[in-house]
């Protein structure tokens, strides 16, 4: 059982805009057991849109289309969808009346001719109603395979894929299951966390494959399992998962499934009835963007600074000053001083604090660039460490962030 998600838009291939939505629309085929087998982004062109829907004709049982549906000249995906059915455009009343009360709810400008034109759809396909917007999505057939058209603003699609194609898809074919889970390391690399499970790998049945999916300071290790006996999958996976455990058990960090380091972090400091606070320097607020992405944080997490500049965690943290001159701004004394004063402050019972150099130049400091000084301030102590990452920028900062969750996640789970 396969698809193709085919996105419309210059504005995809020249990077204005990235496409997050063949990500979520192959995510949510995954898990009702229906493959991905290309993602194909293309120009608002006729001949293109055209070629491209023939050739996923040829490749797949599903087409999803995003893109194009918009009322302005250049959206022009639902006048070639007609020429590829042979089909003409009429209008859906019901659409109609959708689109005007939207204007009459939401929109100050009066409606225009071109705003009705969202209602017009071809006369063969299914209408899907498109809560949030104004075009509609549509579903035809042709020769046995199903083509379904979505508009391609994000929350638009999301609606229409979980309310009517996704339901319609589960009703329409027979599909194998597919069955992932997803398993968090921290503090091994990928060749070594292989080399240490390779006799595991070798042992797993035909049906279940192991992927490897390394980020900064974390691989994700994802079992997926395919076949038309869930129960088995499930219980399979599971088996392979406990023996799994025994051999790297200690790094072994939760399941992607909803728990993320993060998250784990959260429900810890929640049954220790606990608080956290950062100070962020080189990481620049992505240990607290990490921290306020959960729902519900605010029962743990009382806030936290970014002070980039040495100034900043001077004027704003009271660091002192002869402390920064004796031992340089990038040092483990700043960091845990930084980590002690942002504590006290938020009056939080734990606190990260990061100082360092994420290039490409030095900066305030003279220590070389990928330097990063992470440290925790608990109940009773702090500590910090030195890590050495990367001279490219992005890495060393992501490297930080979740070095610094992984030494808060080991301090909290020593208790």
């Amino acid at each position: 059982m396969l698809a193709e998600i085919i996105t419309i838009g210059d504005e995809i291939l020249i990077g204005q805009v990235i496409d997050s939505n063949s990500a979520f629309i192959g995510k949510e085929l995954n898990e009702i057991g229906i493959d991905v087998y290309q993602i194909t982004s293309i120009k608002d062109d006729k001949q293109h849109i055209l070629s491209a829907l023939e050739e996923a004709r040829s490749r797949v049982d599903v087409v999803l289309v995003t893109g194009g549906l918009g009322p302005t000249n250049d959206d022009i995906t639902k006048h070639t969808i007609c020429e590829y059915f042979d089909d003409t455009l009429v209008q859906n009343d019901e659409v109609l009346e959708h689109v005007e009360k939207l204007f009459a709810k939401y929109v100050s400008t009066p409606i225009s001719d071109v705003n009705r034109q969202q209602a017009l759809v071809p006369s063969t396909s299914t209408v899907l109603m498109n809560l949030y917007g104004t075009a509609p999505g549509m579903w035809l057939e042709k020769e046995n395979k199903v083509f379904v058209s979505m508009p391609g603003v994000p929350y638009e699609m999301k609606g229409l894929m979980r309310g009517e194609v996704l339901p319609r898809l589960q009703k329409r074919f027979n599909r194998p299951y597919i069955v992932h889970k997803t398993i968090l390391t921290y503090g091994m690399g990928e060749s070594a966390l292989a080399e240490k499970i390779e006799d595991w790998e070798t042992s797993l049945p035909s049906f279940i494959k192991l992927a490897y999916l390394p980020n900064f300071g974390s691989v994700r290790l994802r079992l997926s399992g395919r076949g038309v006996d869930k129960r088995l999958l499930d219980e399979t996976i599971e088996a392979k998962i406990v023996v799994l455990k025994s051999l790297i058990g200690d790094i072994i960090i939760g399941y992607e499934d909803g728990e993320t380091i993060e998250t784990r972090i959260g429900k810890l400091l929640v049954e220790q009835s606990k608080t956290i606070a950062v100070a962020e320097s080189c990481t620049g607020g992505k240990i607290a963007e990490s921290f306020t992405a959960n729902a519900g944080v605010s029962s743990y997490f009382n806030g936290g600074v970014v002070v980039y500049a040495t100034q900043s965690k001077i004027d704003i943290l009271g660091i002192d000053e002869s402390v920064i001159k004796k031992y340089t701004v990038t040092s483990a004394q700043v960091a845990e001083a930084m980590a002690l004063s942002v504590k006290e402050k938020f009056k939080s019972d734990y606190a990260i604090a990061t100082t360092g150099n994420a290039g490409p130049s030095k900066g305030d400091g003279d220590v070389e660039v990928g330097t990063v000084f992470i440290a925790i301030a608990t109940p009773s102590r702090v500590f910090s460490k030195k890590f050495l990452f990367s001279n490219l920028r992005e890495r060393t900062i992501g490297n930080a962030v979740n070095k610094s969750f992984e030494l808060l996640l080991n301090e909290l789970l020593s208790l």
